[in-house]
Protein backbone atom coordinates (compact mmCIF):
# COMPACT_ATOMS: atom_id res chain seq x y z
CA UNK A 1 0.00 0.00 0.00
CA UNK A 2 1.39 3.42 -0.99
CA UNK A 3 2.21 6.10 1.55
CA UNK A 4 -0.45 8.84 1.58
CA UNK A 5 0.61 12.26 0.36
CA UNK A 6 -1.22 13.79 3.34
CA UNK A 7 -2.20 11.91 6.49
CA UNK A 8 -4.06 13.85 9.19
CA UNK A 9 -4.76 11.81 12.31
CA UNK A 10 -6.98 13.00 15.17
CA UNK A 11 -5.73 16.58 14.84
CA UNK A 12 -7.15 18.92 17.48
CA UNK A 13 -6.40 22.65 17.59
CA UNK A 14 -7.61 25.20 20.14
CA UNK A 15 -7.46 28.99 20.02
CA UNK A 16 -7.77 29.68 23.72
CA UNK A 17 -11.06 28.08 24.78
CA UNK A 18 -12.31 27.82 21.19
CA UNK A 19 -12.04 24.43 19.47
CA UNK A 20 -11.01 25.09 15.85
CA UNK A 21 -10.41 21.43 14.94
CA UNK A 22 -11.69 18.43 16.88
CA UNK A 23 -9.98 15.09 16.11
CA UNK A 24 -9.92 15.72 12.36
CA UNK A 25 -8.68 12.69 10.39
CA UNK A 26 -8.27 11.92 6.68
CA UNK A 27 -5.73 10.79 4.09
CA UNK A 28 -5.08 11.92 0.53
CA UNK A 29 -3.30 9.88 -2.10
CA UNK A 30 -0.82 11.33 -4.65
CA UNK A 31 -2.21 12.72 -7.88
CA UNK A 32 -5.63 13.62 -6.47
CA UNK A 33 -7.56 16.87 -6.14
CA UNK A 34 -9.67 17.07 -3.01
CA UNK A 35 -12.22 19.80 -2.40
CA UNK A 36 -12.59 20.95 1.20
CA UNK A 37 -16.02 22.33 2.01
CA UNK A 38 -17.65 23.65 5.14
CA UNK A 39 -19.15 26.76 6.70
CA UNK A 40 -17.10 29.77 7.66
CA UNK A 41 -15.60 28.89 11.03
CA UNK A 42 -15.62 25.16 10.32
CA UNK A 43 -11.83 24.97 10.62
CA UNK A 44 -10.74 24.94 6.98
CA UNK A 45 -8.02 27.59 7.32
CA UNK A 46 -6.84 26.07 10.60
CA UNK A 47 -6.57 22.70 8.89
CA UNK A 48 -4.38 24.21 6.17
CA UNK A 49 -2.17 25.84 8.79
CA UNK A 50 -1.86 22.57 10.71
CA UNK A 51 -0.80 20.76 7.53
CA UNK A 52 1.71 23.53 6.78
CA UNK A 53 3.09 23.38 10.32
CA UNK A 54 1.92 26.95 10.99
CA UNK A 55 -0.52 25.87 13.73
CA UNK A 56 0.72 23.27 16.19
CA UNK A 57 -1.92 20.67 17.06
CA UNK A 58 -2.77 20.23 20.74
CA UNK A 59 -3.30 16.59 19.88
CA UNK A 60 -2.86 14.37 16.85
CA UNK A 61 -0.37 14.23 14.00
CA UNK A 62 0.16 15.35 10.42
CA UNK A 63 2.42 13.45 8.02
CA UNK A 64 3.46 14.51 4.53
CA UNK A 65 4.64 11.58 2.40
CA UNK A 66 5.20 9.79 5.71
CA UNK A 67 7.43 12.56 7.05
CA UNK A 68 6.92 15.51 9.39
CA UNK A 69 5.57 18.83 8.12
CA UNK A 70 8.90 20.45 9.03
CA UNK A 71 10.77 17.99 6.81
CA UNK A 72 8.30 18.55 3.98
CA UNK A 73 8.69 22.31 4.17
CA UNK A 74 12.49 22.09 4.18
CA UNK A 75 12.30 19.87 1.12
CA UNK A 76 10.03 22.33 -0.67
CA UNK A 77 7.28 19.75 -1.06
CA UNK A 78 4.48 21.95 0.30
CA UNK A 79 3.04 24.91 -1.60
CA UNK A 80 0.43 27.20 -0.03
CA UNK A 81 -1.98 29.72 -1.57
CA UNK A 82 -3.40 31.69 1.38
CA UNK A 83 -6.63 33.66 1.61
CA UNK A 84 -6.28 37.20 0.31
CA UNK A 85 -6.75 38.77 3.74
CA UNK A 86 -3.69 36.91 5.02
CA UNK A 87 -1.36 38.77 2.62
CA UNK A 88 0.13 42.28 2.90
CA UNK A 89 -0.58 43.51 -0.62
CA UNK A 90 1.16 46.84 0.05
CA UNK A 91 4.55 45.18 0.51
CA UNK A 92 6.90 46.50 -2.24
CA UNK A 93 7.40 43.25 -4.13
CA UNK A 94 6.86 42.65 -7.83
CA UNK A 95 4.93 39.65 -9.10
CA UNK A 96 8.22 38.13 -10.28
CA UNK A 97 9.74 38.52 -6.80
CA UNK A 98 6.72 36.87 -5.16
CA UNK A 99 7.05 33.90 -7.51
CA UNK A 100 10.83 33.84 -6.98
CA UNK A 101 10.17 33.29 -3.26
CA UNK A 102 9.19 29.77 -4.23
CA UNK A 103 12.78 29.19 -5.30
CA UNK A 104 14.35 30.15 -1.97
CA UNK A 105 14.65 26.52 -0.90
CA UNK A 106 16.73 25.82 -4.01
CA UNK A 107 19.17 28.67 -3.25
CA UNK A 108 21.97 28.92 -0.76
CA UNK A 109 21.89 31.13 2.34
CA UNK A 110 22.76 34.20 0.26
CA UNK A 111 19.83 33.48 -2.08
CA UNK A 112 21.88 33.96 -5.21
CA UNK A 113 19.65 33.42 -8.21
CA UNK A 114 20.87 30.98 -10.82
CA UNK A 115 19.71 30.54 -14.36
CA UNK A 116 17.55 27.58 -13.32
CA UNK A 117 15.73 29.78 -10.80
CA UNK A 118 14.98 32.48 -13.36
CA UNK A 119 13.81 29.91 -15.90
CA UNK A 120 11.54 28.22 -13.34
CA UNK A 121 9.95 31.57 -12.48
CA UNK A 122 9.48 32.51 -16.15
CA UNK A 123 7.86 29.16 -16.89
CA UNK A 124 5.56 29.41 -13.87
CA UNK A 125 4.47 32.94 -14.84
CA UNK A 126 3.73 31.75 -18.35
CA UNK A 127 1.65 28.82 -17.11
CA UNK A 128 -0.60 31.11 -15.06
CA UNK A 129 -0.72 33.74 -17.85
CA UNK A 130 1.00 36.50 -15.85
CA UNK A 131 4.15 37.06 -17.90
CA UNK A 132 3.13 40.57 -18.94
CA UNK A 133 2.51 41.50 -15.30
CA UNK A 134 5.82 40.14 -13.96
CA UNK A 135 7.28 43.52 -12.99
CA UNK A 136 4.09 44.99 -11.55
CA UNK A 137 3.77 45.44 -7.78
CA UNK A 138 1.79 42.47 -6.45
CA UNK A 139 -0.92 44.64 -4.88
CA UNK A 140 -1.75 46.20 -8.25
CA UNK A 141 -3.10 42.95 -9.63
CA UNK A 142 -6.75 41.99 -9.70
CA UNK A 143 -8.04 39.44 -7.20
CA UNK A 144 -7.81 36.57 -9.65
CA UNK A 145 -4.33 37.58 -10.80
CA UNK A 146 -3.12 37.63 -7.21
CA UNK A 147 -4.35 34.06 -6.71
CA UNK A 148 -2.61 32.97 -9.90
CA UNK A 149 0.63 34.60 -8.73
CA UNK A 150 0.65 32.42 -5.62
CA UNK A 151 -0.15 29.33 -7.66
CA UNK A 152 2.85 30.27 -9.80
CA UNK A 153 4.98 30.48 -6.67
CA UNK A 154 4.08 26.87 -5.84
CA UNK A 155 4.85 25.76 -9.40
CA UNK A 156 8.23 27.52 -9.40
CA UNK A 157 8.96 25.93 -6.05
CA UNK A 158 8.39 22.48 -7.51
CA UNK A 159 5.84 21.67 -4.79
CA UNK A 160 4.18 18.27 -5.14
CA UNK A 161 1.49 19.06 -2.58
CA UNK A 162 -0.51 22.25 -3.04
CA UNK A 163 -2.89 23.73 -0.48
CA UNK A 164 -5.23 26.44 -1.76
CA UNK A 165 -7.41 28.33 0.73
CA UNK A 166 -10.42 29.80 -1.12
CA UNK A 167 -8.61 30.43 -4.43
CA UNK A 168 -11.88 31.15 -6.23
CA UNK A 169 -13.19 33.79 -3.82
CA UNK A 170 -13.76 37.05 -5.65
CA UNK A 171 -12.45 35.86 -9.02
CA UNK A 172 -14.23 35.82 -12.37
CA UNK A 173 -15.25 32.66 -14.20
CA UNK A 174 -12.34 32.88 -16.63
CA UNK A 175 -9.81 32.96 -13.80
CA UNK A 176 -11.63 30.12 -12.03
CA UNK A 177 -11.48 28.04 -15.20
CA UNK A 178 -7.78 28.87 -15.68
CA UNK A 179 -6.90 27.83 -12.13
CA UNK A 180 -9.04 24.68 -12.35
CA UNK A 181 -7.41 23.63 -15.63
CA UNK A 182 -3.95 24.24 -14.19
CA UNK A 183 -4.70 22.23 -11.05
CA UNK A 184 -5.95 19.34 -13.20
CA UNK A 185 -2.67 19.44 -15.16
CA UNK A 186 -0.62 19.41 -11.96
CA UNK A 187 -2.61 16.50 -10.51
CA UNK A 188 -2.23 14.54 -13.77
CA UNK A 189 1.54 15.00 -13.35
CA UNK A 190 1.37 13.52 -9.84
CA UNK A 191 0.74 16.52 -7.57
CA UNK A 192 -1.71 16.32 -4.67
CA UNK A 193 -4.08 19.27 -4.32
CA UNK A 194 -6.27 20.22 -1.36
CA UNK A 195 -8.49 23.20 -2.15
CA UNK A 196 -11.18 24.84 -0.04
CA UNK A 197 -14.09 26.33 -1.93
CA UNK A 198 -17.58 27.69 -1.47
CA UNK A 199 -18.44 27.10 -5.14
CA UNK A 200 -20.26 23.82 -4.65
CA UNK A 201 -21.71 23.77 -8.17
CA UNK A 202 -18.19 23.67 -9.68
CA UNK A 203 -16.89 21.07 -7.24
CA UNK A 204 -17.51 17.95 -9.39
CA UNK A 205 -15.56 19.48 -12.30
CA UNK A 206 -12.72 20.49 -10.00
CA UNK A 207 -12.19 17.63 -7.58
CA UNK A 208 -11.71 13.86 -7.61
CA UNK A 209 -13.01 13.69 -4.06
CA UNK A 210 -14.33 15.99 -1.36
CA UNK A 211 -14.15 16.41 2.40
CA UNK A 212 -17.02 17.82 4.43
CA UNK A 213 -15.62 19.60 7.48
CA UNK A 214 -17.27 20.89 10.64
CA UNK A 215 -14.29 21.06 12.99
CA UNK A 216 -13.94 17.35 12.34
CA UNK A 217 -14.15 15.41 9.07
CA UNK A 218 -17.80 14.46 8.70
CA UNK A 219 -17.50 12.76 5.32
CA UNK A 220 -14.93 12.06 2.61
CA UNK A 221 -15.77 10.65 -0.79
CA UNK A 222 -17.02 11.30 -4.30
CA UNK A 223 -18.03 14.96 -4.76
CA UNK A 224 -21.46 14.08 -6.13
CA UNK A 225 -22.18 11.97 -3.06
CA UNK A 226 -20.88 14.61 -0.64
CA UNK A 227 -23.09 17.22 -2.34
CA UNK A 228 -26.31 15.35 -1.62
CA UNK A 229 -28.55 17.70 0.42
CA UNK A 230 -28.81 15.33 3.35
CA UNK A 231 -25.01 15.26 3.58
CA UNK A 232 -24.56 19.02 3.22
CA UNK A 233 -27.13 19.50 5.97
CA UNK A 234 -24.68 17.85 8.38
CA UNK A 235 -22.33 20.81 8.03
CA UNK A 236 -24.44 23.66 6.67
CA UNK A 237 -27.71 23.15 8.50
CA UNK A 238 -31.23 22.18 7.57
CA UNK A 239 -31.67 25.17 5.24
CA UNK A 240 -29.71 23.23 2.64
CA UNK A 241 -32.54 20.73 2.36
CA UNK A 242 -34.81 23.54 1.24
CA UNK A 243 -32.34 25.49 -0.88
CA UNK A 244 -30.69 22.49 -2.54
CA UNK A 245 -27.31 24.22 -2.29
CA UNK A 246 -25.10 26.18 0.06
CA UNK A 247 -22.73 29.07 -0.29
Amino acid sequence: MSTPAIAVNEVTVHYGPVVALDRASFTLEPGRICGLIGMNGSGKSTLFKAIMGMAAPDFGTVAINGESTASARRAGILGYVPQSEDVDWDFPLSVREVVMMGRYGHMGPLRLRKRADREAVDEALERVELTEYADRQIGQLSGGQKKRAFVARGIAQGATILLLDEPFAGVDKRTEATITSLLRELAAAGATVLVSTHDLHALPDLADEAILLMRRVLLQGDPQEILQPENLALAFGLDVLNAGAAT
